[in-house]
């Protein structure tokens, strides 16, 4: 059976972003941005699966460690959960630039994350907050929905996640 899936970056579309050239590298420096866990919960009662695919390059640059990266995770999803908003699974790349194929915009990550969830592309989406997250649904085949101020050439533009999840599932309010 095929998954409806959306795809979601973390940095800027779930939570607030580090500063420039910063990473968000534990827990307390984790913020969650409004409405992340209403979004969330829509797309899995409206029968979406939803997966995170993130850069994390600041594993290879040694400013975190592959278990700060789980702990943020671990944390993040445990929270959201106890606002029944499920994260399926989270795929991340920890790579420097040009040393792997799956670093956004390359597909990699979503051909990892196809492995384990047989997706749907026709009723699947990406949603990000810079170029190389849409660039990166493209190159997959599926729709994709920047957030934030910039259209990015993304397929739907969107406020915010919560904006991006009504807008897949059709809700109107």
């Amino acid at each position: 059976m095929l998954n409806k899936v959306v795809f979601v970056d973390r940095d800027g579309v779930i939570n607030k972003k580090a500063a420039e050239h910063d990473y968000i590298k534990n827990w307390q420096e984790f913020r969650f941005l409004p409405d992340v866990a209403k979004a969330i919960k829509l797309l899995n009662q409206s029968g979406f699966i939803v997966i995170i695919v993130s850069n994390q390059r600041g594993i290879a640059r040694g400013i975190m460690t592959e278990n700060d990266l789980k702990d943020i995770h671990q944390k993040m999803c445990c929270k959201l959960k106890q606002e029944s908003a499920i994260i399926t699974d989270i795929f991340v790349c920890p790579h420097n630039n040009n040393e792997c194929k799956c670093r956004k915009p390359q597909t990699g990550l979503f051909l990892q994350a196809e492995i384990k969830y047989p997706v749907n592309k026709k009723q699947s989406f990406m949603v990000g907050d810079s170029t190389t997250d849409i660039e990166a649904g493209k190159n997959y085949g599926i729709k994709t929905i920047a957030v934030g101020e910039r259209g990015l050439g993304a397929d739907y533009q969107c406020s915010n996640l919560l904006e991006a999840a009504k807008y897949i599932t059709g809700v109107t309010e």
